[in-house]
């Protein structure tokens, strides 16, 4: 294994173990569960798909359903940032009061992707896909036939949307967060395309079959994410001059960087067709959408959600305001933002019948 990666990953745990051991969390389960014969959109079956995830409580507690970002992974969601705000002894999810189910998505942390052995001959995956996978692995794996909330960050968020349009009686709460029941469009797909075609293009990718990995993969993903995220009032707190921006660049740049090429390309792929918009009305679940006024893929400017919300039955937005404490598209990712008006949420809702 790449000695960067393990060390990524053992240091990931310590900042989990940390997170979990400040806020008294009920201890996280792993496991994962096979599909056989799993048939994508494109009409491609893999023979197995291993879905893995991580849960917290009892599984006879009311369920809610955690949803990733792009490049991460269930487990990840367990950070004190997030996890630590939100699942511990007396907080909104505690984890003794809730069963909390953490999927890693098609592609993305323990579950089946690219680099497990087929490369570029993995089945191409887009988020349909992983929606219906998570569905399965909630229902026929886990064995939960109703939702009290579903709640996702980003692709998480995107996803959030598409369980609530596909599945509209599976939940009685969707909180989509950092993201737009639009199509993937303008600036967030374009810069997406330019990261994916950095990949390709780089002479070490070789079709996917590469003996390392192509150094066009951290320049493109860093150029990606401090384009897309950080926001301008919190980029320019941490690099107030040209001499600390090119430290923070030199710094993000040389990092270890966790996962694999083929992998990120996928995921980011993977959004490419993502357009729930024409679907709205069939939502039934309390809808509370969470973005930030400083968010560069999903920015409020556009006037989506004024559109959008009209047409839902009971659905309205929190918008955070932007600051120089404030990351842009990042900022949702810090449950200290939303949790009171979520936990007020989950008190007030009503229950949809079973």
């Amino acid at each position: 294994m790449n000695i960067f990666l393990s060390l990524w990953r053992g240091l990931l745990a310590l900042a989990l173990c940390i997170g979990l051991s400040a806020t008294a969390q009920e201890t996280p389960r792993s496991g994962s569960w096979v599909v056989k014969d799993f048939k994508f959109h494109t009409g491609e079956v893999l023979p197995e798909l291993r879905l893995n995830y991580t849960t917290l409580g009892d599984p006879k507690n009311e369920a809610v359903l955690i949803l990733h970002g792009t490049t991460g992974s269930g487990a990840g969601m367990l950070g004190a940032a997030f996890g630590g705000e939100l699942f511990g002894p007396g907080q909104i999810l505690d984890a003794k009061r809730y069963f909390v189910i953490l999927p890693d998505a098609i592609g993305t942390g323990q579950s089946s992707k690219p680099s497990d052995g087929l490369r570029a001959k993995f089945p191409a995956y887009n988020y349909d896909d992983m929606v219906s996978a998570q569905y399965r692995l909630v229902t026929e794996h886990l064995g939960v036939r109703h939702l009290r909330l579903v709640l996702g960050n980003s692709m998480g968020g995107m996803q959030t949307w598409m369980w609530a349009m596909k599945y509209p009686d599976m939940m009685d709460l969707a909180v989509p967060m950092a993201s737009l029941p639009a199509p993937m469009s303008g600036r967030n797909w374009m810069l997406r395309r330019m990261l994916t075609e950095s990949i390709r293009k780089d002479p070490l990718w070789m079709g996917g079959n590469y003996t390392q990995q192509p150094p066009s993969w951290q320049f493109a993903s860093v150029f990606y994410s401090t384009a897309t995220s950080g926001g301008n009032q919190g980029l320019q707190k941490i690099a107030p001059s040209s001499d600390k921006g090119d430290a923070l660049l030199k710094q993000r740049l040389t990092a270890p960087m966790p996962g694999d090429a083929n992998d990120h390309l996928y995921q980011w792929e993977s959004s490419k067709d993502y357009d729930p918009s024409a679907e709205l009305e069939k939502i039934k679940a309390t809808v509370l959408v969470i973005n930030s006024a400083d968010d560069e893929r999903n920015p409020p400017e556009l006037g989506i959600l004024e559109k959008a919300l009209p047409r839902i039955k009971n659905a309205k937005a929190l918008v955070i305001p932007g600051s120089p404490d404030t990351f842009g598209h990042g900022t949702t990712g810090n449950a200290r933002f939303w949790k009171k008006e979520v936990g007020e949420l989950l008190q007030s809702a009503p229950k949809l019948s079973r």
